[in-house]
């Protein structure tokens, strides 16, 4: 089957350019953290293009179920996620939001039709995490990593005090 030269144009750009049918999985550490009042951190994580922009949020973890959605009042101290999309954002997001975790290791899978990393072109990514908490502190974490990906990607790094290891798996 020969393609006309206008389908063809059409056609092309949509196969060279995808990225990858794939699913993604975040692993991510919240420590113990020694403080007289610890609370349950908030993380929001998401896909940050190369200039900064976000091409996904993959997820809002916080106190969803409190009185009178009382827990969005902190979802503010995730203050680089609300720059970037909470402010303009209701909550609770269906699929993103979700309760906050304890201290531990945590593991999030989405899949293709969650994230959209399928449609995303071709180009260098970051996997950001930011958690923050009530009366406490706030750290983000970067992990960069490059689309389309040949087999696997995996890539991670590693928080100083509110995170710990984060690392991204896409197969």
């Amino acid at each position: 089957m020969k393609l006309s030269p206008s389908l063809a144009a059409l056609t092309l750009p949509l196969l060279s350019g995808g990225a990858v049918a794939a699913d993604l999985s975040v692993k991510f550490e919240l420590p113990q953290l020694n403080v007289a009042e610890y609370h349950k951190p908030y993380v929001a994580m998401w896909i940050e293009k190369a200039d900064g922009s976000v091409a996904s949020t993959l997820a809002v973890l916080y106190d969803v179920k409190k009185k009178d959605n009382a827990g969005e009042k902190w979802v503010k101290d995730m203050r680089t996620w609300w720059r970037k999309v909470g402010r303009e954002t209701t909550l609770p997001i269906d699929g993103v939001s979700g309760a906050t975790r304890a201290a531990g290791t945590h593991t999030l899978s989405f899949g293709p039709a969650r994230t959209g990393i399928d449609k995303l072109p071709a180009g260098d990514y970051k996997l950001v995490v930011e958690a923050a908490r009530e009366a406490g502190g706030r750290e983000l974490v970067r992990v960069p990593f490059a689309l389309p990906a040949k087999g696997k990607v995996a890539a991670n790094a590693v928080g100083k005090e509110e995170l710990g290891a984060v690392s991204i798996n896409i197969q």
